[in-house]
């Protein structure tokens, strides 16, 4: 279906913009709140861009950039924002990546 990874969604410092992919409209809405809370509350206190994006097996990635000339860019806060982002919302990722296994894999459930 997809050959690359798909963005769930990502937020962006430069243009204070949150995207939610689309394809992921029909998640309730409490999970969309969380996503956007999520990606919002990182590029406010890190900086740069993230986005949160499947790969071609289901599992999620947090991908995260700024731009060369971005000095206020905390690399270090930002690796560890993506850390407690995980811990924190452990069992919102694993929801997330059995809804794309199942949706868009069409993965059954053991």
């Amino acid at each position: 279906m997809y050959q690359d990874n798909i963005v769930l969604c990502g937020a962006s410092s430069y243009e204070q913009k949150y995207y939610l992919n689309e394809d992921f409209n029909g998640l309730p809405q409490g999970i969309k709140d969380e996503l956007k809370i999520a990606c919002v509350l990182y590029t406010t206190e890190a900086g740069g861009i993230i986005t949160i994006e499947y790969d071609e097996e289901g599992n999620l990635h947090f991908v995260t950039e700024a731009k060369e000339n971005d000095y206020m860019f905390d690399e270090i806060g930002s690796g560890l924002k993506i850390k407690q982002m995980q811990m924190d919302k452990k069992e919102l990722w694993e929801s997330l990546e059995m809804f794309y296994k199942v949706f868009f894999l069409g993965e059954e459930v053991e």
